[in-house]
């Protein structure tokens, strides 16, 4: 991927294509096209629009609203960039259309829908899983559903493990977050791993260079030194404790993350105690560690908006430069939104949050 100090595509050319069912969308569709908009997040579905002028002026009739072009169901691919670098933001499928007829203005058609983990929230099941891991079940839920699976391996094997009238993705987000994993999408590859919030950024935005607008919002309230699992072991008949504490993160572009500010800062801090049903030390273990983590990820937060940047996605990491010593450094995207409007030209906007200072 480019980044900044190599970036050879031209700014000022921006461009972006959408394919439906494979196919290059029609030019006379294309030449309607006023706003296209994908949002992208590593805790939610992927979603996109984009609005078109539906009002043909030769014939004084809408257009567009009854073309099987725009059924739902069809298969949307979305590309954003510029004319000599073009990236794929977006596969989904067509779940909504959203005609609007303005007094006094052309009426337009909104085309939208999400990628395909769409296709997870609409069942809710009860069911056990036996003797499996976490990554296991992710695999096997997405193979029922369709879904290439791409799992890293939990390590910890479950002896019981209960869907309970949930949908296969509130159950599989709910799994994930309870040990720092994400569950997403790539077209029709389902992947299931830890936080991607180690290592350096490959994208780099610097302040009245690229990076337009950001805001960013320190805190230590939600942060402690220890976080406690508690749990009974039905098989040895003793309590089961875990604890994750300062030194066991891994700080991002500085040297004192928020748990460790706060023990330094105020002192003792104390702890938070999660009373979850754990079935054995191993999974206590892999729990304690998950809420900590992240808990200390969320010590710094921010949005910002930039110059259309296709290579800038959630689950990766960016370097923000010239915001101050304290600020400037790697951070982790949880968002992103690439929209082009006819007026406003191509713009990325992103959060992030951080676990160091």
């Amino acid at each position: 991927m480019p980044t900044n100090q190599s970036r050879d595509f031209d700014t000022l050319a921006p461009e972006f294509r959408v394919r439906v069912d494979g196919r290059e969308l029609p030019v006379a569709a294309a030449a309607d096209l006023r706003a296209v908009s994908v949002v992208d997040d590593v805790d939610a579905l992927g979603m996109f629009t984009f609005t078109l002028f539906c009002w043909d002026s030769a014939e004084m009739k809408v257009k567009w609203l009854d073309d099987d072009l725009f059924e739902e169901g069809n298969a949307i691919e979305i590309k954003m960039g510029y004319r000599d670098n073009l990236e794929t933001l977006f596969k989904g499928e067509i779940t909504g259309l959203e005609p609007d007829f303005p007094s006094g203005e052309p009426p337009t058609l909104t085309v939208r829908g999400y990628d395909r983990r769409h296709r997870l929230m609409r069942k809710r099941k009860t069911r056990t899983f036996l003797s499996m891991k976490d990554s296991d079940i992710a695999a096997q839920i997405a193979g029922d559903a369709g879904f290439s699976p791409d799992v890293d391996n939990t390590g910890v094997t479950l002896d019981y493990v209960l869907q309970h009238n949930q949908t296969d993705w509130e159950f599989l987000k709910a799994r994930a977050q309870r040990i720092g994993y994400e569950v997403v999408i790539d077209d029709r590859t389902l992947l299931y791993r830890p936080r991607q919030n180690a290592g350096s950024g490959a994208v780099t935005l610097k302040r009245e260079i690229d990076l337009l607008d950001f805001n960013v919002r320190l805190s230590t309230m939600e942060q402690v030194e220890e976080v406690i699992v508690q749990g009974w072991d039905a098989k040895k008949k003793e309590e089961v404790i875990s604890r994750s504490t300062t030194g066991e993160e891994r700080p991002m572009g500085g040297s004192a993350s928020g748990p460790v500010t706060v023990r330094d800062a105020f002192g003792q801090t104390g702890s938070v105690a999660v009373d979850m049903p754990v079935q054995s030390q191993a999974e206590a273990d892999k729990l304690a560690g998950g809420w900590f983590s992240e808990m200390a990820l969320r010590y710094v937060v921010g949005e910002g908006v930039c110059i259309g940047r296709p290579d800038l996605r959630p689950g990766c990491l960016v370097e923000i430069e010239g915001i101050g010593r304290r600020f400037s450094g790697s951070y982790y995207v949880t968002s992103t939104e690439h929209a082009y409007t006819t007026s406003s030209g191509y713009r990325t906007s992103f959060s992030v949050k951080r676990n160091a200072t």
